[in-house]
């Protein structure tokens, strides 16, 4: 049995989480500070350094968290699609459908990316593995709807091309409409699996 302080510093790691979750996708990591999140969330500071050393502590966490989100949500897709070509469609899917959601502020991971350059920055570090894992994931299934074709297509080329074009649609979405972004991105995945293939 949990004891009831044990339950209580969960909680509040998990509203400390979810609400320097929510300002950082909103605002930006660099911008919202320690003070704000305390405001929010509601909690302490004394609360808030036992459960997150530092503010790098609690961004890691942050996108730690969307990660392990992003990687089950893809798992799921891969898993309920009768074919390689099926779970890449599924996959181009969730980021169009991603445009259209309310308050969508872009790629968590790209904004942090432009927030923290240094290539040994651990929040950085995170970012690459992320991005790592897709581009990975993606050239798995790549490689599967490519197996039979006689033309070879190298399913890492695909892989990144479907990376460029949804780094460009999470980007370009709040910029230049989301509905346009988000069939010009469903095109382009369409486009991998048919002129490679």
């Amino acid at each position: 049995m949990t004891s009831p302080t044990r339950t209580g510093r969960s909680e509040a790691r998990d509203r400390l989480l979810a609400t320097a979750s929510a300002l950082f996708y909103r605002d930006g990591i660099r911008a919202v500070g320690v003070e704000r999140i305390l405001a929010e969330a509601p909690a302490t500071r004394a609360t808030f350094y036992r459960h997150f050393p530092s503010k790098e502590d609690l961004v890691l966490a942050y996108l730690r968290a969307v990660d392990a989100d992003l990687r089950a949500d893809a798992q799921a897709i891969i898993d309920a699609a009768p074919t390689a070509a099926e779970a890449v469609r599924g996959l181009g899917a969730a980021v169009a459908d991603s445009l259209t959601r309310p308050g969508f502020r872009g790629c968590a991971f790209l904004k942090a990316a432009a927030e923290h350059p240094d290539p040994d920055d651990p929040v950085r570090r995170v970012v690459l593995d992320h991005r790592s894992w897709y581009l990975d994931t993606l050239t798995g299934q790549f490689a599967r709807v490519f197996a039979d074709s006689p033309r070879r297509p190298d399913p890492e080329h695909a892989a990144r091309h479907f990376v460029m074009v949804r780094d460009g649609a999470m980007n370009g979405a709040d910029l230049d409409g989301a509905e346009g972004v988000r069939a010009a991105f469903r095109r382009g995945v369409e486009g991998l699996l048919t002129v490679l293939h």
